[in-house]
């Protein structure tokens, strides 16, 4: 892409962050076909559909991870051009990446685990401050990781995201597995993020708690996005979520 068409772009891009005709594959299939996104500063947006809409695509294309590959479109978040970044320059631009697998690195303990995310610069939250709002890993940070409860190994992954200095926080089914309790007790922790400014695109299958929890929605469909609205819309609208969404 030539230097004008990004000075052009960055130009019309939101102040926060944009998604720009984003294509990418794996292997000889196009998995993103063309998906723009929009969010602001401080707002949540849920990215939903049916298994094998695109989703997780999406959102590893988003933190510029090697697969999917992209081969056309401009990320930018607060005026930074991720298009032109790897997967470890676009964390140090402020992206902040959960898999649903969680990556907890096993042999380390809880408070290993945040530290390790803190070696290299920009740092984000303070591992106190992360104990502040996730109190059970403060009362397990002496414990080896990967022996945490589902919901601790998420409240972990959480964390250890914030560690970073994260602008635009991508949560890959945060609620797997999860107890509905367990649940409310994320859902509360994403709102507290976002009073703190930072922006949260959240993929998820229990689509309704994420409509609960969002601003926005976007619904994609085979690498496609069919809806841009707001969650209200979506969830007021039941032909869209029986066609989309199948609830």
């Amino acid at each position: 892409m030539s230097e004008n068409m990004n000075a052009n772009h960055a130009k019309n891009a939101p102040a926060y962050f944009s998604a720009w005709d984003i294509k990418a594959y794996y292997g000889e299939s196009y998995i993103v076909q063309g998906v723009s996104l929009n969010i602001h500063e401080g707002e949540i947006l849920a990215l939903l559909g049916r298994n094998g809409a695109g989703k997780t695509s999406t959102l590893r294309a988003l933190a510029r991870l090697a697969e999917p590959m992209v081969t056309h479109g401009e990320i930018w978040l607060d005026h930074q051009p991720l298009h032109m970044m790897k997967a470890h320059e676009a964390s140090q631009a402020g992206i902040g990446l959960v898999p649903e697998d969680r990556r907890i690195i096993q042999g380390l303990t809880v408070e290993e685990n945040l530290q390790l995310a803190q070696i290299e610069k920009p740092i984000g939250w303070s591992i106190e401050r992360i104990y502040e709002l996730f109190p059970r890993l403060g009362e397990r940070a002496k414990q080896e990781g990967t022996t945490l409860s589902g919901g601790e190994q998420q409240m972990l992954a959480i964390g250890r995201a914030l560690a970073r200095d994260i602008k635009l926080l991508l949560l890959d089914e945060p609620y797997e597995g999860l107890a509905p309790v367990i649940v409310q007790e994320i859902e509360k922790t994403l709102h507290l993020i976002r009073e703190q400014g930072i922006t949260t695109v959240i993929v998820e299958q229990n689509a309704v708690a994420a409509l609960n929890l969002a601003d926005r929605a976007v619904i994609l469909d085979t690498g496609k996005v069919v809806f841009d609205g707001t969650a209200k819309e979506v969830l007021d609208n039941e032909e869209l979520r029986h066609e989309y969404l199948a609830i």
